[in-house]
């Protein structure tokens, strides 16, 4: 099993504003070799959720986009959430209605999303999908996992630390 990294982006202290460039240079990067077009509007949705490791519903995207000169109408916003989670730029939190940007958009993996409760951020952490219960479970009964979804609701270590002091 692979180790895992005790402080996935998220929750980890660091150059925010280095990690919104190399993201959005690595999605341009992945969106050329793959053929595909990297809009204004779907860049800009995509540099919304990478400003805050937390999870954005597509209203507040939307207004960010509005606020931008993107335009308020909801179809704006869902067509480029749609876009980014289609082509795994960005990922959806089914627990919140809401999204994050993906922090391992080069490689296939099956995310594991820890949601503070106090701060509401969202740290995305890598699992190993062919290790995990679920697999054990859909091995068993002959069922072939296509896509799953890990979501954890708790106390971020930044919380922790603030409650302990």
């Amino acid at each position: 099993m692979p180790e895992m990294d005790p402080n996935p982006i998220g929750f980890a202290k660091h150059d925010h504003s280095h990690c919104v460039q190399d993201a959005v240079a690595a999605a341009d990067r992945m969106c050329r070799d793959a053929g595909l077009q990297l809009t204004p509007v779907r860049q800009r949705a995509l540099e919304i959720l990478l400003e805050e490791h937390r999870a954005l519903g597509a209203y507040d995207v939307l207004a960010r986009l509005s606020e931008d000169g993107f335009g308020s109408q909801p179809p704006v916003a869902y067509r480029a959430l749609d876009f980014l989670t289609k082509h795994g730029l960005a990922h959806k939190i089914e627990r919140l209605n809401a999204f994050i940007a993906c922090a391992h958009p080069e490689d296939r993996h099956t995310p594991a999303f820890l949601i503070c409760t106090s701060c509401h951020a969202v740290a995305e952490a890598e699992t190993d999908p062919s290790h995990s219960l679920m697999s054990q479970i859909a091995e068993a009964t002959g069922f072939r996992i296509s896509r799953a979804v890990l979501e954890a609701e708790g106390t971020c270590p930044n919380c922790l630390e603030k409650e302990d002091a």
